[in-house]
């Protein structure tokens, strides 16, 4: 273990004293600090940096390169410069409970199903750990209960840097072969394992373990799951989430999911009538235009896309061979959304062409084609019918 490195004396150093060996710009507007040791943890092994201040001067993040512990500060500091350093804590001790608790669930998971910890990151807003094999619902609470169970023992996490004619006897997890000195993370019935991390010193201080969800990623599981004071957090988030839903439908805060169940009923009962009941709107606006052969473009106001398709298709089935455009927009965007359509003619001709003269977009098959102007109506209405009449023209003469 590494003297200088004093979050691995003890993970709750809160503040330092130190002495700056080295400073120089980053070359992006902040400076780089070398100490002779800190309290500051680099990012590492799916656990962020600390961040906190360094003689008022806020330290950014920290990394480690090439065995230099680097700290991005926000102004300079003069080489030899006695500082003091003060971490987060709040923060430092928010990445021990979640690094702690991601352990004990990941080292169940390799007891009990043999599955392996192939990737963890700890975001600002959960902890993600994905596994190499897949879990049901039901396994999850098992496993959940479980690593609660040895929050509430209260047991020491244990950290040891074994022999490495010991670590050749021990079973322990570890992503890769590790040259040289090795860091164990030990919890006595939840975990044995290879980690640069810092950990809280008994499970107890983990306070919760909870998986939020769960999705299925490159062929096994990746897990969302928070622990301690950022659990609760997200337990009263969602709470008041949940009780402002009870009062929107009111109904208990138990009774709410069946609630919201029969609004969903509720609304597709009524969109299933209202479709029908445009449809009969859509027949009866269709019967008043005469039946014709000559192109017809119709203007619709508060169409969806759907509903414009479905009275062009109308309207060309009702006219065999007819040309007809139905749009649905405003002058005052001077944007229209279209549909052509025709028994007879390609429409694909008609809107690539109208799409040119109109600064549109869209297309379709030979039959329908959509998509959307961007013009006035008067504009559309004209140059509508001068191309379709041309290209009605042109399949008149084709079939005589």
């Amino acid at each position: 273990m590494e003297k200088n490195r004093l979050y691995y004396q003890t993970p709750y150093v809160k503040s330092f004293m130190c002495t700056v060996e080295t400073c120089e710009e980053s070359g992006r507007g902040t400076w780089l600090v070398t100490l002779n040791q800190t309290g500051f943890y680099p990012e590492g092994g799916g656990q962020p940096s600390d961040t906190g201040i360094l003689n008022e001067v806020e330290v950014l993040s920290v990394r480690e390169k090439g065995g230099r512990i680097l700290h991005e500060l926000a102004s300079p500091l003069e080489p030899g410069t006695l500082a003091e350093g003060r971490i987060d804590w709040q923060k430092r001790y928010d990445h021990m409970q979640q690094h702690t608790g991601e352990h004990i669930l990941a080292g169940l998971i390799h007891q009990i199903y043999g599955y392996d910890n192939v990737g963890f990151h700890m975001g600002t807003e959960e902890v993600t750990v994905d596994f190499n094999g897949e879990l049901t619902n039901e396994q999850l609470d098992e496993l959940e209960n479980k690593a609660n169970e040895i929050v509430y023992a209260n047991v020491l996490v244990r950290v040891i840097y074994p022999s490495q004619e010991e670590l050749l006897t021990m079973d322990y997890r570890s992503k890769k072969e590790l040259p040289g000195l090795v860091r164990i993370v030990e919890i006595p019935g939840g975990d044995v394992c290879a980690c640069c991390g810092t950990h809280v010193e008994h499970t107890g201080e983990v306070g919760i373990i909870k998986i939020k969800s769960m999705m299925r990623y490159k062929g096994g599981v990746r897990l969302f799951m928070l622990c301690g004071r950022r659990a609760v957090l997200d337990y009263r988030a969602r709470l008041k989430d949940e009780l402002k839903i009870s009062n929107l439908l009111s109904a208990k805060l138990h009774l709410a999911p069946e609630a919201v169940e029969k609004l969903k009923n509720d609304a597709q009962a009524k969109d299933m009538l209202i479709g029908r009941l445009y449809s009969q709107l859509l027949d009866l606006k269709v019967q008043g235009f005469p039946e014709s052969g000559r192109p017809l473009v119709v203007f619709q106001e508060g169409m969806a896309p759907v509903q414009i398709r479905q009275m062009a298709t109308l309207l060309y089935e009702q006219n065999k061979g007819r040309i007809v455009a139905v749009c649905s927009g405003s002058d005052e965007k001077q944007e229209y959304r279209y549909a052509l359509g025709s028994s007879k003619a390609d429409v694909r001709i008609l809107s690539r062409i109208l799409n040119r003269r109109l600064n549109g977009q869209g297309g379709g098959s030979s039959l329908m084609a959509q998509g959307t102007f961007r013009s006035c109506k008067r504009t559309i209405e004209e140059i509508f019918y001068e191309e379709a009449n041309k290209i009605k023209g042109e399949d008149d003469g084709a079939e005589s």
